[in-house]
């Protein structure tokens, strides 16, 4: 009994760490389940444990080595990273999403005049709360916008500090994703998304998660970007890793707030843990000078608030 106790509470997070680490992401439950890459991680630790002190030193040395390839995939985002030599302008970035409008158009308002942002990315943003958030006069502050409203949870947009021009909206099924060019001060250009994937929440969905998550633009090249929203994807999903191979770090991540939970922000004991799906990934050139999640009542999203400055 001792036996099989030892290996049925091993080999689950055996097989998690081979799968994680193996580069191959197989579809739903996956999908949703590699979220939970972090708890994954505690359970294994609880494991090894188990298996030394019923003295099954095959299992425990099975446990070993999942903790051993998994804590390194997930420990650095307690630990801040260093900053590239940046002493252009700064960006500070504002992302929340409404779920389908219903945010609070004032606290919303409150953030934006408490944080100052030059740019706040918004999804599932309906023509309803586009109303409400302008009559709230978030067009007065933040005077220029890219606005997609749709019905439903596929509304995006950019508001800005300074002039944005309409880089087109990216649209996979439900979910849309609305780009802007943002020309700052002294001519500098970056192309801002407002990111919003379909989410992977159930079977068949993972083609249009995916297909979402590759449409966003690669890191790395002349111009300067910065992606920010609901991704309904954390770090341990491979189109994330693949924007952050591109040329992205994640403001979170490099501050060592990557295990702040974002969704969801409600508070009932029967929610599923959380899980840090909303990001503000800026490229690497830039240095990330502070990052907050934040609440906003309304939502089951917390906004998340990035302090960038550029090269």
């Amino acid at each position: 009994m001792r036996t099989w106790t030892s290996w049925i509470v091993v080999v689950p997070f055996a097989l998690w760490a081979v799968v994680r680490l193996s580069g191959f992401e197989p579809d739903w439950p996956w999908v949703p389940a590699v979220a939970y890459t972090p708890y994954a991680v505690c359970a294994a630790v609880l494991g090894l444990a188990l298996a030394c002190v019923l003295r099954r030193w095959a299992a425990g040395t099975v446990a070993l080595v999942s903790v051993l390839a998994l804590v390194p995939a997930v420990l650095p985002r307690a630990l801040t990273d260093g900053n590239p030599d940046a002493e252009g302008p700064a960006l500070r970035v504002l992302a929340a999403n409404l779920m389908v409008g219903q945010a609070d158009p004032a606290e919303l308002m409150a953030l934006v005049e408490r944080l100052k942002p030059d740019v706040l990315a918004l999804q599932e943003f309906t023509p309803d709360s586009m109303r409400r958030l302008e009559e709230a006069g978030l067009r007065r502050t933040l005077r220029h916008a890219v606005t997609r409203p749709l019905t439903g949870v596929g509304g995006s947009a950019v508001y800005a500090r300074h002039p944005v021009e309409d880089g087109g909206f990216i649209k996979e099924g439900p979910f849309g994703q609305a780009r802007a060019w943002l020309t700052l001060p002294g001519e500098e250009r970056i192309e801002v998304v407002s990111v919003h994937p379909c989410a992977p929440k159930r079977i068949g969905r993972q083609p249009c998660w995916q297909a979402g998550l590759e449409a966003l633009p690669r890191g790395g090249g002349d111009a300067l970007r910065v992606l920010a929203g609901d991704f309904n994807a954390t770090l341990d999903h491979l189109p994330v890793r693949d924007l952050l191979d591109s040329g992205y770090r994640d403001a979170a991540d490099v501050m060592g707030l990557g295990f702040v939970a974002t969704w969801p922000q409600f508070g009932s004991w029967l929610q599923s843990p959380g899980v840090t799906i909303d990001h503000v990934l800026a490229d690497s050139r830039m240095a990330v000078r502070g990052f907050q999640v934040l609440k906003l009542d309304g939502t089951d999203h917390r906004p998340v608030f990035a302090e960038l400055r550029l090269p």
